[in-house]
């Protein structure tokens, strides 16, 4: 009686037929990421819900490659008044993109369930705007964008202000949940 290519039910014979199964399953897996459809564009007249997220009907997108102040948030001048940069953020990315029509790329998902993306307008790429106007601080992306912003003192720049990313984690804005995870897949 010849033994079974897979020794005992459930269990690999050795070691590498282990390794084998364990590079088909990766291969595969990349075949299926590759070979997905890329996502199709978004394009329209967008909302804008704050400084780096935009509203297209029901579907929030997030700009990649910056973070801009959140609604709450305040930033300090040089004669150490506040002034709510949040708000003033938000106002830019309105103005500036008026009623025009708003292209995105998306990249994905976060964990809230918005669609990443990065966006663009009749003038060019909206997250190199936002940042070259000083309202948000940049990933590498829009790093040289930043820079100026800085050496000019435009928008946050101004003055003194706490990264967004640190102020969520100081002022308590809640993580999403087990359901909204599970949510953002099917939205």
């Amino acid at each position: 009686m010849r033994r079974p290519i897979w020794g005992k039910p459930g269990q690999l014979r050795t070691g590498r037929d282990g390794l084998i199964a364990l590079g088909v399953l990766v291969v595969v897996g990349a075949l299926a990421l590759w070979l997905q459809p890329a996502p199709k564009p978004i394009s329209g007249h967008a909302e804008v819900v704050d400084g780096d997220t935009l509203r297209f009907d029901a579907l929030r997108v997030r700009l990649t490659g910056l973070d801009a102040p959140e609604l709450d948030q305040t930033c300090t001048h040089p004669d150490g008044s506040e002034w709510p940069c949040g708000i003033e953020a938000k106002q830019f990315v309105v103005g500036f993109i008026g009623r025009g029509t708003v292209t995105c790329a998306r990249s994905g998902r976060d964990r809230y369930g918005r669609a990443l993306a990065k966006c663009s307008i009749a003038a060019g790429d909206l997250g190199a705007q936002i940042v070259t106007a000083g309202w948000a601080v940049a990933d590498l992306d829009y790093g040289v964008q930043e820079l100026s912003a800085r050496a000019a003192g435009r928008g946050i720049w101004a003055g003194a202000f706490v990264a967004p990313a640190d102020w969520r984690r100081t002022h308590g804005t809640a993580q999403p949940g087990l359901w909204e995870w599970i949510r953002s897949w099917f939205q």
